[in-house]
């Protein structure tokens, strides 16, 4: 008996808890008890897909994929540029200067061969070459927003030997500048589009005028 009733109380506790609940949920802020903390990275994801600001970041990543080639490689256990290397950062570096109010960021890979530990420090290391290569070519190491390291945990070839295409960094646009007077204003896709806006003008504003049109004129 005592056993049922106890159990009776606790039933009739827990449905006070949960009417409690209801109750003062009527009372809350809507919303009080169905946020987990986690609302406000949801709300900046829809403040980016509204604004279209994760639209104009994801096209500005595939133009710049499909105009330069986003890819270094490295020799074998090191972090050293050599001359192709060095040629590629050239070609990226004139594309992201066109592009003043766009940050990127720098992966660096390694292939399986070694520690897990080793390869991620090697791979930061590769990744900070390049910035700091990048950074030779006029562009600001404020711009190069993170400096990444994933080791070689996402292999190009999967194989446990040496694999060069493996050793590698990867330069990728990661966002806008919030501070730059285009990106204040909204003009996300100004930026993305500068250059076939930019073709589209005319090569000179000068009139060409034929010898012996003036006279014919008259």
């Amino acid at each position: 008996m005592k056993h049922l009733l106890a159990t009776a109380g606790i039933v009739a506790l827990t449905a006070c808890s949960q009417q409690g609940e209801v109750y003062r949920s009527y009372f809350s802020e809507a919303g009080s008890l169905v946020d987990g903390g986690n609302f406000g990275n949801a709300n900046m994801n829809n403040q980016l897909v509204m604004t279209g600001e994760r639209g104009y970041v994801h096209d500005l990543s595939n133009r710049f994929s499909d105009e330069v080639l986003s890819t270094v490689n490295f020799a074998f256990n090191s972090a050293q540029l050599d001359e192709t290397a060095r040629d590629t950062l050239r070609t990226q570096a004139t594309w992201i200067r066109q592009f003043p109010e766009v940050r990127f960021k720098v992966y660096g890979h390694t292939d399986a061969v070694g520690s897990e530990g080793y390869n991620k420090r090697l791979g930061l290391r590769r990744a900070q070459a390049v910035v700091a290569y990048l950074s030779t070519q006029g562009i600001s190491r404020s711009r190069l927003e993170a400096l990444v390291s994933f080791g070689e945990t996402q292999p190009l070839i999967v194989t446990q030997g040496r694999e060069r295409r493996n050793r590698r960094t990867v330069t990728e646009v990661s966002g806008f500048i919030k501070s730059h007077p285009m990106v204040m204003d909204g003009k996300y896709a100004e930026v993305v589009y500068r250059e076939y806006i930019e073709s589209a003008k005319p090569a000179s504003d000068l009139i060409i005028v034929k010898e012996g049109s003036a006279s014919e004129s008259n």
